[in-house]
């Protein structure tokens, strides 16, 4: 049976990126974003949600990343899901899921990006799919 891991998501930066380099001296860059999904309920009511995701990159362009991009920063991102599990200081056993990020798009105002970083052009994305689109 054929598997697929792949997410492909668009939101802004919760944090500033966080750098760091493996003991090989491969960049790695840790950040969050939150994707939000706005719709509307059986009774009208527009209703909200946000979804807060851990991300990491690792080479070139996580330097990339740290450099060009801050919190609140809009980012499209395309990666895959991973699971990472640890024990904690107490003992007790951890997990969470992570996407590692095998490609992103800078999203946003390129008046903000400085003049010597990479070109950036507005992009306007396709409002979000309602529920109440589908006929079926």
């Amino acid at each position: 049976m054929p598997n697929l891991n792949k997410l492909l998501i668009m939101g802004h930066l919760t944090r500033d990126p966080q750098l760091s380099y493996t003991p090989n001296q491969a960049a790695v860059v840790d950040f969050g974003m939150a994707i939000n999904r706005r719709w509307s309920g059986q009774d009208g009511q527009s209703r909200d949600e946000t979804c807060f995701v851990d991300c990491r990159m690792f080479g070139k362009r996580a330097e990339v990343i740290n450099k060009y991009l801050f919190k609140g920063d809009p980012l499209f991102v395309e990666g895959r899901l991973t699971f990472d599990s640890w024990t904690a200081q107490d003992g007790t056993k951890r997990s969470k899921h992570r996407v590692t990020v095998e490609n992103f798009e800078f999203l946003g105002d390129a008046k903000k990006g400085s003049a010597e970083g990479p070109p950036q052009a507005p992009i306007d994305p396709e409002p979000p799919i309602q529920d109440d689109d589908f006929p079926f």
